[in-house]
């Protein structure tokens, strides 16, 4: 799923100096969302935050696998790119890789595909792609992504799953 050339484990950077970008603020929590006997609806701004809000933040804190920065900060992720539809189940990502022919860009949205399948419930299908015009192998790579049986093939390789794992661990 994820070719070889520049990276992890390589030591050489695709993007040695990509333009880092202001965090957003956190999102105030209402009384009524704390309420636990109160059912909410999931909107954008919860996927890109957090979706259980005292828990972990969903794809707004995934780290990048070339820098020591998370994806927002690099602006690959924002929430203005999160749609969600909580009566449909569903939700969708757009990410944009911050040059157009990244080679962790299938790592990046397998990264994030795998951050919100442990995360949702269930019902929720998910749909991961590259912002239109903005890799030179966008196709490609959302084809890769929207294929569930590769996917779960490349969550079988033990150092891929790994790789991601890193991608979505707290940066200490």
């Amino acid at each position: 799923m994820v070719g070889g050339g520049s990276g992890v484990g390589s030591g050489l950077l695709e993007n040695a100096n990509p333009l880092i970008y202001e965090r957003s603020g956190e999102r105030p929590v209402t009384a009524g969302e704390e309420d636990e006997q109160v059912p909410d609806s999931i909107d954008a701004r919860e996927i890109f935050e957090s979706l259980f809000l005292h828990l972990t933040h969903l794809i707004r804190s995934i780290n990048d696998p070339e820098h020591p920065l998370t994806l927002e900060e690099l602006n690959v992720v924002e929430q203005v790119r999160v749609q969600v539809s909580d009566p449909e189940s569903t939700v969708a990502v757009a990410f944009t890789p911050t040059i157009p022919h990244c080679s962790m860009a299938t790592l990046i949205g397998l990264s994030i595909k795998v951050k919100l399948l442990r995360s949702l419930p269930q019902r929720f299908k998910m749909d991961v792609h590259i912002t239109p015009g903005t890799h030179a192998s966008e196709h490609a790579v959302n084809k890769q992504l929207a294929d569930k049986e590769r996917v779960a093939a490349a969550l079988e390789n033990t150092h891929l799953l790994e790789v991601v794992n890193q991608c979505l661990s707290a940066r200490s």
